[in-house]
């Protein structure tokens, strides 16, 4: 038998020889590889190291500072050093490692909306947690930006002001992934306007009412110069150190927004500055910038000229007096005039500037008695003699915010403080605004121009006869459009005396007024399954008014209690049932009955309304300090004219000189450039110059209530939130019955007062209310006649 070629060439045999498998070749052992070891790291092992804070201090700064606007504590820089030194190791700086991880650790407390100081606290503690996860090797490894977040806590919407994501399905501002305004807690980038079509086209979806009860609370903190959220829960009886409390937070708003004024800058290279004062004559002092002394400075400075910001209090001994955080004195105001031309008002509890000198005591230590020497609450001696008086500059809203500034602007930089818990206007102000021009803009095409209209009426006296009648005129015109407005705003007193306080109105009389009120409304079914109704109440409704008996009721106050609107609830329920489905981008109307004051957001921080209804005009009257006697009498005894010389006329004061025996017969009178006819102005109507005084005494104390407690009591806990002004609203009603209706707008804030419902007496009455476009953020006075 022959032997096959194959054996005779010596190759191996195949292992399934009958099968002829190939049999893999046997490497030569020189040329295999080494085999693998038994335990290979998957993960690089990093050293830890101490990083002292002071050595990552500078890269934090250039990250944290320079680039993304925020400040480091010195408890954050801590809680970071000890972070990159523990998961980056040694090669923190020459790998760039550390850098990365200040960098995310910025990005996301940015995504949280994060306030502008970074403190070591929950939130810090919870985005470490989770790039704790994702580190590997000292690097970050597998991180979407914060997507290892929990999706069941609560995503913080600024300064720890919290949405429930168990209210996506009710809230059209949340969508279904959890981001709140188009802005998560987690990292991802937010939605453009055109992606939140699912949500719906009418405008009223976007509209959502804060109640002064609900609004988020803040405390302005002079240490870190930042709004911080208060988490303590308010109470109506709070610790007696929270009325103190108050006029501190006041004080301290307005002098950290006052410092930012150019009229309070040192001049640096331009000669030419601002002047605080707006009269082009009697100014007291000419300089080029104004420093504010505190009151404790004034000692041993007898005779100098000073400037101090201050409250004015009434001293225990009845004189008038300004006080501080450091002290008070006595204040002399009859030669003193207002820096401003609208001559505003001037009481008790407003903080305010005053220009003056100080004069010493000389009779010696005690011999002026109480409020003089004595020192009795901080009293120094002397008193302050003032040439002008007038309030802080007031502030815009771009300013406050830190938005659209411009290069000589100083911004007050609280854009990320989310104030009415709808989102900040750093996080997502610019996407609102996009969203509000293509959904009530000039050009938009899902809505009416009098979609957006929002019609504002005042003093609602349901026990008048002529309120229901005058209330059917103003819905029969509106009703008669195509399209009805947005939103009415009905505001009280709805009963014209006290209601349960022994005034005739009990609570089946005061129930009977909103059951007319009901019957009325049900004839207009369009208006009610179309509209978005905001009752707004007085100080003479429930319950407060069972214990006011007509006084002045505490601010902030309740809405009207549920037991006497179930009729009213009930006409709404039957205009939707009758009127059948509405189209798909329309959202049912509604009635909300709020608090006074409130608030309503549209399109979250691009637009925000305060609503108030107080007689606060006739407050200021009835509390005005009465300056500048002195003044005026010197000034009357100038204006009273010598004794004429004989054959001489005297001259009238405002007369035209005569020309008949000048000009001859046939010649026509010109007017002369600097004649009386020339300079004339028409004088301003009453109701402008009521408003203007109002405007200039309200709006610079940045609250609705610059009165003292036993003049306007308050709530202490909700003071400084529910009541404040600061930054300015876009639009403000101040309801005044006291006052003319009027509109203006004061440094970007537009003012309205609707007046009276029903106006006038005799057979013809006249019905006013106020007419406001949305988009322009302007209101008219609207006036008909029924009779």
């Amino acid at each position: 038998m022959a032997i096959p070629e194959k054996l005779q060439e010596n190759n191996p045999f195949s292992s399934s020889p009958a099968f002829g498998t190939p049999l893999h070749p046997i490497r030569d052992p020189a040329q295999r590889p080494p085999p693998p070891p038994a335990f290979k790291p998957q993960i690089a092992t990093i050293l830890p190291i101490i990083l002292p804070p002071p050595t990552l201090r500078p890269l934090a700064f250039r990250i944290f500072t320079k680039k993304h606007n925020y400040t480091l504590t010195s408890s954050a820089l801590q809680a970071l050093a000890s972070f990159v030194g523990r998961h980056c190791g040694s090669g923190w700086r020459e790998e760039g490692t550390g850098e990365k991880v200040l960098e995310e650790v910025a990005k996301i407390w940015k995504a949280e909306n994060g306030p502008v100081i970074v403190e070591d606290g929950d939130r810090l503690k919870t985005i470490l947690n989770t790039l704790q996860g994702c580190m590997s090797g000292g690097k970050i490894t597998n991180v979407k930006s914060g997507a290892n977040l929990s999706r069941h806590s609560s995503f913080a919407f600024g300064n720890d002001s919290a949405v429930d994501l168990s209210d996506v399905n009710r809230r059209p501002e949340l969508d279904r992934s959890g981001s709140s305004f188009g802005m998560s807690g987690l990292n991802v980038d937010s939605p453009a306007p055109e992606e939140h079509e699912e949500l719906g086209k009418d405008p009223r979806s976007w509209l959502k009412v804060v109640s002064a009860f609900e609004q988020p609370r803040f405390t302005y903190d002079v240490d870190k110069k930042h709004f911080l959220a208060l988490s303590s829960k308010p109470s109506m009886f709070p610790a007696p150190t929270h009325k103190t409390a108050i006029f501190k937070e006041r004080y301290n708003i307005i002098h950290q927004r006052l410092l930012r004024n150019p009229a309070f800058q040192a001049p640096s290279l331009s000669a030419a500055q601002p002047v605080l004062s707006k009269r082009k004559k009697n100014s007291a002092v000419e300089r080029q910038f104004y420093k504010i002394t505190p009151i404790a400075n004034l000692l041993g400075r007898g005779g100098t000229s000073h400037l101090i910001l201050g409250m004015l209090v009434i001293a225990p001994t009845g004189t008038l007096a300004v006080t501080d955080l450091s002290g008070s004195i006595t204040l002399d105001l009859q030669h003193a005039l207002s820096m401003q031309d609208g001559e505003p008002y001037f009481c008790p509890g407003m903080i305010v500037l005053v220009d003056g000198v100080y004069e010493e005591d000389w009779a010696g230590a005690g011999s002026g008695g109480l409020g003089n020497t004595g020192g009795v609450g901080g009293t120094i001696g002397g008193r302050f003699v003032g040439f002008e008086i007038g309030g802080p500059p007031v502030e815009k809203r771009d300013l406050a915010l830190g938005i659209n500034l411009k290069a000589e602007d100083l911004g007050g930089g609280f854009g990320w403080t989310d104030f009415l818990g709808q989102g900040s206007e750093r996080a997502v102000g610019s996407r609102m605004k996009r969203l509000e021009e293509r959904m009530i803009g000039p050009d938009s095409e899902t809505i009416e121009e009098s979609r957006r209209k929002m019609v504002v009426i005042s003093d609602v006296n349901l026990d008048q006869p002529t309120t229901l009648s005058a209330l059917r005129k103003v819905l029969e015109e509106y009703s008669a459009l195509d399209q009805p407005p947005m939103t009415f705003v009905l505001m009280g007193d709805f009963s014209s005396k006290a209601a349960m306080a022994g005034a005739g109105v009990g609570s089946i009389e005061y129930k009977e007024m909103f059951n007319e009120l009901a019957a009325v409304l049900a004839d207009f079914p369009a208006l009610l399954r179309k509209s978005t109704w905001i009752f707004v109440p007085g100080d003479n409704d429930p319950w407060a008014s069972s214990f006011s008996a007509g006084a002045s009721t505490l601010l902030p106050r309740e809405a009207v209690p549920d037991i006497f609107t179930s009729r009213i609830k009930r006409a709404f329920a039957n205009a939707k049932s009758e009127g059948g489905p509405l189209k798909k981008d329309e959202v049912d109307g509604e009635a909300i009955w709020t608090s006074n004051p409130t608030r309503l957001s549209l399109f979250g921080p691009a637009h925000e309304m305060i609503l108030c209804r107080d007689d606060i005009s006739g407050r200021f009257r009835r509390n005005a300090v009465i300056i500048g006697q002195a003044a005026r009498q010197a000034e009357e005894q100038e204006q009273i004219p010598t004794a004429s010389v004989a054959g001489e006329d005297i001259v009238m004061s405002g007369a035209l000189p005569s020309t008949e025996s000048v000009l001859p017969e046939d010649s026509q009178m010109t007017e002369l450039p600097d004649s009386p006819m020339h300079d004339a102005v028409p004088p301003e109507p009453f109701s402008v110059t009521e408003a203007k005084r109002l405007i200039l005494s309200l709006l610079p104390q940045s609250t609705l209530s610059p009165f003292p407690l036993t003049v306007r009591p308050t709530h202490w806990d909700f003071t400084t939130s529910a009541l404040s002004l600061y930054p300015l609203p876009h639009a403000l009603v101040l309801a005044d019955s006291e006052a003319p209706p009027f509109t203006l707008t004061f440094e970007g804030c537009h003012v309205m007062n609707p007046g009276r419902l029903v106006e006038g007496g005799g057979r013809r009455k006249k019905v006013q209310w106020i007419e406001y476009d949305a988009w322009i953020k302007r209101g008219i006075v609207k006036e008909t006649y029924m009779g």
